[in-house]
């Protein structure tokens, strides 16, 4: 069957939009781009700038931030765009290449918040033994094959998609290239439909409960400190990660491994805009709200300037 989207290329119907501006929707994206790149940029200077906070948590904490910007970036500009001009043409070639960075990006920070919810796990449950599980070494190796895998399964994702004949239609119910807003105007085989499901397993279901289970740990360990001031420091230190886990895991499972109709298309969009625009945005109001290191950092490094 001839794959029709190779000459036609895609149309985007972000948000019911076929052809029509919505400037008013423009600005509500427009407020949580500029809110949420000027936040992560700050939370990323703030780390960089601060010694003391090149500890493992702040050097995780900075990477996610610098991911929530990518994050952003590869999805929103081209909604606004959409929405202000009302222009949703979408060339086979940019529909991919968003498709593999957004699936890069969102799997990395899939890995990271799991790492994050285990360097918890060993800063509280295993305090001796910290900074020899948390070395410098262990830290470079943690990132690197965070970023690594996602890189990887991005690629081999795409390299399923593009063999797909869309022969539905070519129009995206969604607001971004999206695997499964694909899926649903494509004519998947067998095999692919069951590797999309293992993978939104893999990526869905399985970090969120290693977070969980550190979770469970951490907690049954901080209700045996003795300590009043003690406990209440290590819940914290904790309750501003498990907030931003329980977010972007739950819209994320919730969009993923929800099935595929055809009246699910406005679902879809409305999670996918908590974990790809809201998420971002909150991030460095929890941590920085929350987390007198990076209040005391930004307060010193305001007051030198």
């Amino acid at each position: 069957m001839m794959n029709i989207s190779i000459t036609k290329g895609f149309e985007m119907l972000a948000f019911a939009s076929n052809g029509v501006r919505q400037p008013c929707l423009f600005l509500l994206f427009f407020a949580m781009y500029v809110i949420s790149v000027l936040g992560n940029l700050i939370i990323l200077t703030v780390i960089v700038m601060d010694r003391h906070l090149h500890t493992p948590m702040y050097i995780f904490l900075s990477n996610l931030s610098f991911l929530d910007i990518c994050y952003i970036n590869i999805t929103l500009p081209k909604l606004m765009y959409i929405l202000l001009t009302g222009d949703n043409a979408l060339s086979s070639i940019q529909c991919f290449t968003q498709l593999f960075f957004y699936n890069f990006i969102v799997v990395t920070e899939i890995i990271l918040l799991s790492v994050m919810a285990y360097d918890r796990y060993a800063a509280i449950c295993k305090p001796l033994h910290y900074h020899l599980i948390m070395s410098k070494k262990n830290i470079v190796l943690l990132l690197g094959m965070d970023w690594v895998s996602g890189c990887l399964n991005s690629l081999l994702l795409i390299c399923f998609i593009s063999q797909l004949s869309f022969c539905h239609s070519t129009k995206i119910h969604h607001f971004y290239c999206d695997t499964k807003a694909l899926v649903k105007i494509s004519c998947p085989t067998r095999h692919f439909q069951i590797i999309f499901y293992l993978e939104a397993l893999l990526f869905g279901p399985v970090p969120f409960l290693i977070g969980l289970l550190s979770y469970i740990q951490i907690i049954r360990t901080i209700l045996q400190i003795k300590s009043t001031k003690s406990r209440s420091k290590a819940f914290s230190t904790c309750t501003s990660h498990l907030t931003v886990l329980t977010i972007f895991y739950g819209t994320v499972i919730c969009t993923y491994m929800t099935p595929v109709s055809k009246n699910s298309e406005m679902f879809d969009q409305i999670f996918s805009v908590l974990y790809t625009a809201v998420t971002p945005m909150l991030n460095p109001l929890i941590y920085s709200l929350r987390n007198k290191d990076v209040k005391n950092a930004l307060f010193l490094l305001i007051s030198h300037k």
